[in-house]
């Protein structure tokens, strides 16, 4: 099983395929050397095919109802708060060891300050929060302002207030699917308040269980 070493290793690769820096690069590598370019996010050739449009993918895929999260991570040195974006390609993946995964674009700007935190919290909304979910969808704003949270027990990722759930991890693995990268993280802490209905996306919509 990967331990902390192997981890941050996997993220480092994966910041210097997308050329954002990292301290462990600039202590090892000398200054003329390039970062290497942002990969193509093509997941087939130009001259192939798709078997289906983006909208019908979209339309047809619309139909799974899925929940909804908020994944958080603790600043960095340099930076001024904590990042987090507004996440539904979330699921459990084992239970021996615990992991967990999301999906994230491999366009997010958010998703390199993930990456050098190492860690994030999962942060499962519930029915009322669709808002709390809107202002982690948007992009270039201070989406935690007026969010009130506190630091997660083990990583120190925001844990937002009133959520019916949170997960802590520690990243896994980082592996590429298209356009999209896939995040395995390690649980290392989690709670449920144990009541509340959960927020739902379906067909582009929030929604909730109804009776």
């Amino acid at each position: 099983m990967m331990g902390h070493a192997g981890m941050a290793a996997t993220v480092v690769r994966y910041l210097r395929s997308v050329g954002s820096p990292t301290s462990a690069s600039a202590q090892r590598e000398p200054e003329s050397v390039d970062a290497l370019p942002r990969p193509d996010l093509r997941a087939v050739g130009a001259d192939e095919r798709a078997p289906v449009s983006p909208a019908e993918f979209r339309a047809v895929l619309g139909n799974f109802a899925s929940g909804v999260t908020v994944i958080t991570a603790p600043p960095g040195e340099d930076e001024e708060g904590p990042a987090g974006f507004a996440c539904q390609s979330f699921a459990s993946l084992s239970l021996d060891p615990p992991l967990v995964t999301f999906m994230v674009a491999r366009t997010s700007t958010t998703w390199p300050r993930i990456a050098r935190a190492g860690v994030f919290c999962v942060n499962i909304l519930g029915a009322e929060q669709g808002e709390l979910c809107r202002s982690f969808a948007v992009s270039g704003a201070d989406k935690f302002a007026g969010v009130s949270h506190t630091p997660a027990p083990v990583t120190g990722s925001p844990q937002l207030d009133a959520v019916p759930a949170w997960i802590d991890c520690r990243i896994q693995a980082v592996h590429t699917g298209g356009d999209h990268l896939i995040v395995v993280g390690r649980v290392v802490a989690m709670g449920a308040a144990g009541e509340g209905e959960p927020l739902l996306f379906h067909k582009g919509r929030f929604g909730r269980l109804a009776d």
